[in-house]
Formats: structure tokens, C-alpha cells, sequence
């Protein structure tokens, strides 16, 4: 006979002499035990212990094997092997108090925090090291207000500047920004709400487009616009050859992020009566309004650092130029790497000067997209929950005043029936016939317009209604009361 130690958990042979009751009480308790699921995640103390203990671990083997027993060098080869070696010894000394399946969390955990780690430790030292090397050049008000026109590169930090490459930034990825927020977004659109084989077609040469050399598309724009139709070379041209660069980037975000909005969402819509437009205007867009600001965001810092179009389509000048319909224009990413191949060390400065005020921009365009896409779905601001108050309570008003009682489409004039006041039934009093009288035929007289009309103060020629006429007064729509006489 086999019983259950409720200590254990675990099937166990019964002693001699114990009785089928005695298994069978022992297997119902250990039913009634409350399931208690596996802690998975969170900070304990034998975690940490392991942790450090394998870190310490794995250094003092890594040492061992560089200085003693291998001929190992290098310090890129010490760091690998000293997380593999931390790997192993954690997984091991994690295998003692737990199974198989934690083990491979705890080890896929710290795998993930070591890369997650290492992504914002390189983010920082970027970007640190940026507005480090800039900050002889930032300081300086000049650096934002003048141009390059007037200074030369032996010329100290207090003379030139970059404000012409701001403003050809500015007006390159806002010709970009016109002409790709649209055209990626009606796309994406098309692609999600309309499938089918061309769909499948277009989706296809987004992705092909997606890793399009940014010169080719350079050379495109400066083959066609410039070449053949004859144009200069401006911040227009310059603007196109972006776009080209933003476009499937815009698009193949912004589809993923469609894919996203629950189909129930949209079938209640259509169930409401509310056609595809609408739909897809009033639900699908909102609710993806945070994703989609992301997949404009995503665009255009493609767009924001790109080089080799602007070289070829818009030239280069140390100039001022406001318009990007004539003349040539810079940008900041072209502008950086003139500055920074220059021996000189103030040019350099300017250079990563240049460069953080670049990533500065990025992050400002980043929050006005963040600001105007909102919060995710489900979430409203203070702003955005006023605003739906006040338009439940005009809804509220509106349906009010259609479910008012008296309210009728047509008020009824004025007739000698209206002798108490009442109000004619509906389709009396208006020459129209009643729909429960039969209709005349063509070109015959009905019996009711060759009876005579009664005299002023008489009431209708009293007598047995017909059968196929109703109490509502037939054709003539007036209502006759059997006692008194009067018509209402």
C-alpha cells in the first residue's frame, strides 16, 4: 500500500498492517494543501551570496588561469573569460537549492542585466564623452547665433558658430517630417486595415527599402531632381533624399504598432454601425497614438544623421541660408564632420560642440513627439479627461432633448378638429391617406370624395362602420366618439 508523507510531498510505502481508510486520509489531506506557486522573481539573501560568491569565484579562476596555468592575454579575453567562468560557478552553486528550470532563469536573469547594463554604460560614455570634448565650445553664446561665413580655422572659439547648420537641420527634417508623417502613416494604415496580395507586395518593398544605402538614395534624388530636371542644389533636394531614408523606417514601425490594437476594439465599432474611415480614424489611430509618435521618432533620428544625401543634393556652405528652395545648405551631421578633420584643435572643439547640440535636438524633437502622442491606451491626462467630460455631458444634453416626450417631427397646424386641445393622430389632418384604408385605383374615384361634406357644426353622418374600416376614422384620418358625436 502506498501513502503520502505530508512533510514531503512523496509517494511512500505503508507499514504493515495500515488500512486502505488510513491511505485514503492521508491522500485527501494532502489535496487540501493550498498550492503555493514558485517565487520566480525578487532579491534574496542566497541569491545575492551566490551571486557575489560566483563573481569573486570566477575572477580568482580567470586570474589563475592568465597567470599561472595558460598563456592567456588580453584584456578583452580576461573579461570573457571571467563572465563565463561567474556563469558557470552561479549556475552550480544555484543548482544546489534549486531545480533545473530556476536555474536557467536565474542564469538568463543575469544575462539580461549584464546586457541591459552594458547598453546604458556605452549610451553614457557616448553621450558623456560627447559633452565633454564640447565643452570649450558650448560655453560661448557666439557658437549658437553666428555662422562660419567670417571665421577661419585659426580663429579662437569666440568667433563663428553653427547656426547655419542648425537652421539647414531644421528645415531639411521638416520638409522630411511633411512629406513622410502622411505618406507612412496612410501606408501603415493600408497594410493593416486592407490585406491581400498587393499589400503583401508593398510590405515586402518596405522591408527591402529599409536597408537602402543612404547614398543611394543620394544619388537618386541627385539624379533625378538636379540632373534631369535641372534644379540646383538646395535644402529641398536635401529634404526628399531624407524622406527617402525615413519613409520605411515610418512605415514598418508604425505597422507593427497597428498590429498591436485589439480586433475587438475595431468589431465593436462595426458593430455600432460605424464605417471602415471612421473606424479606423476615431479607435485605431488613438489607440495607437503613443506607438506611432515612437515610429516618427524612430524615422527621424534615421533622417536626423544622415551625411552623404545632404552632401550630394544640398552642397555645402559656411553661410546663412533661410531658403530651401535655391542655394546650398548644411546640416549639422555634414558640419561635424568638416569641423572635426580639421588639425586644429578649436575646430575640433566645434566639431563635438556641434555634435552635442545634434543629440540635444534628437531629444527635443523626442519629447514634443512623446508630449503629442499622449499616454498609452486606457490613460488620460487631467487635459484629455476634462475634455472627455464636457463631451459626455453635450451627449447627455443631445440625447435629453431627442427623448423629450411631445416632441414630434412635423407640429400640426391649426384645424377645426383641435376643439379640446388634442393633438391629431399621426398622418391625420394632412391630406395624407391612413395606412390602414385601402388605396384607390388609378384613374377611379374613391366613395369617400363623392360623399357630401357636412355642414358647419355637424358631425359625420353617423352609421355602422365598415368592415375594413378602423376606429381611426379611415381615410379621413378624424376619430368619431360614438357617444358624443365629436371628431378628435
Amino acid at each position: 500500500m502506498t501513502v503520502v508523507d505530508l512533510e514531503k510531498g512523496v509517494p511512500q510505502e505503508a507499514p504493515e498492517g495500515a488500512s486502505a481508510d488510513t491511505a485514503d486520509t492521508a491522500v485527501a489531506a494532502v489535496a487540501a494543501l493550498p498550492d503555493v506557486p514558485r517565487r520566480i522573481g525578487g532579491i534574496t539573501r542566497s541569491g545575492v551570496l551566490s551571486v557575489f560568491g560566483a563573481a569573486a569565484s570566477g575572477l580568482c579562476v580567470t586570474v589563475l588561469l592568465f597567470g599561472e596555468l595558460a598563456p592567456f592575454s588580453g584584456a578583452l579575453g580576461f573579461f570573457i573569460t571571467a563572465y563565463l567562468s561567474f556563469l558557470g560557478i552561479y549556475a552550480v552553486l544555484t543548482g544546489l537549492e534549486e531545480d533545473g528550470q530556476a536555474v536557467r532563469d536565474r542564469v538568463m536573469t543575469v544575462v539580461l542585466w549584464t546586457a541591459g547594463g552594458l547598453m546604458f554604460t556605452a549610451l553614457t560614455m557616448v553621450v558623456g564623452f560627447t559633452a565633454w570634448r564640447g565643452r570649450e565650445a558650448l560655453p560661448h553664446a557666439n557658437f549658437f547665433t553666428q555662422d562660419m561665413q567670417a571665421a577661419g580655422p585659426l580663429d579662437p572659439l569666440t568667433h563663428g558658430g553653427i547656426a547655419h547648420a542648425m537652421l539647414g537641420t531644421l528645415i531639411m527634417i521638416a520638409i522630411a517630417l511633411a512629406i513622410t508623417v502622411p505618406l507612412g502613416l496612410a501606408c501603415a494604415v493600408y497594410l493593416n486595415q486592407i490585406p491581400g496580395r498587393f499589400s503583401r507586395f508593398v510590405r515586402t518593398i518596405v522591408e527591402a527599402m529599409t536597408a537602402l544605402p543612404s547614398i543611394v538614395a543620394g544619388l537618386m534624388v541627385y539624379a533625378v531632381w538636379i540632373l534631369n530636371l535641372g534644379m540646383q542644389k538646395s535644402g529641398l533636394a536635401a529634404g526628399f533624399a531624407i524622406s527617402v531614408m525615413m519613409l520605411p523606417i515610418v512605415i514598418r514601425a508604425a505597422d507593427v504598432v497597428l498590429r498591436l490594437v485589439p480586433g475587438t476594439l475595431t468589431e465593436a465599432s462595426e458593430a455600432l454601425g460605424a464605417p471602415r474611415w471612421r473606424t479606423v480614424w476615431h479607435v485605431v489611430l488613438p489607440t495607437a497614438r503613443s506607438g506611432l509618435a515612437t515610429a516618427v521618432i524612430l524615422g527621424t533620428a534615421r533622417g536626423i544623421g544622415e551625411t552623404s544625401p545632404v552632401l550630394l543634393t544640398a552642397g555645402f556652405t559656411a553661410a546663412l541660408n533661410g531658403d530651401p528652395t535655391s542655394g546650398p545648405m548644411v546640416s549639422l551631421p555634414l558640419a561635424v564632420f568638416n569641423f572635426v578633420k580639421s588639425p586644429e584643435p578649436t575646430m575640433i572643439a566645434r566639431g563635438f560642440g556641434a555634435a552635442a547640440v545634434l543629440m540635444a535636438l534628437v531629444l527635443v524633437l523626442f519629447i514634443i513627439a512623446r508630449v503629442i502622442g499622449g499616454r498609452g491606451p486606457g490613460h488620460q491626462n487631467k487635459r484629455q479627461a476634462r475634455r472627455a467630460a464636457r463631451a459626455s455631458r453635450r451627449d447627455r444634453t443631445r440625447f435629453a432633448e431627442l427623448h423629450t416626450p411631445g416632441l414630434e417631427l412635423f407640429e400640426p397646424g391649426p384645424s377645426e378638429s383641435d376643439d379640446h386641445g388634442e393633438r391629431p393622430e399621426r398622418g391625420a389632418g394632412n391630406g395624407a391617406p391612413s395606412p390602414d384604408a385601402p388605396a384607390a385605383d388609378n384613374g377611379e374615384q374613391s366613395p369617400a370624395d363623392n360623399a357630401p361634406a357636412p355642414a358647419d357644426g355637424e358631425g359625420p353622418p353617423q352609421g355602422p362602420a365598415p368592415d375594413h374600416e378602423t376606429r381611426t376614422g379611415g381615410a379621413g384620418g378624424k376619430n368619431t366618439d360614438p357617444a358624443t358625436g365629436d371628431s378628435h
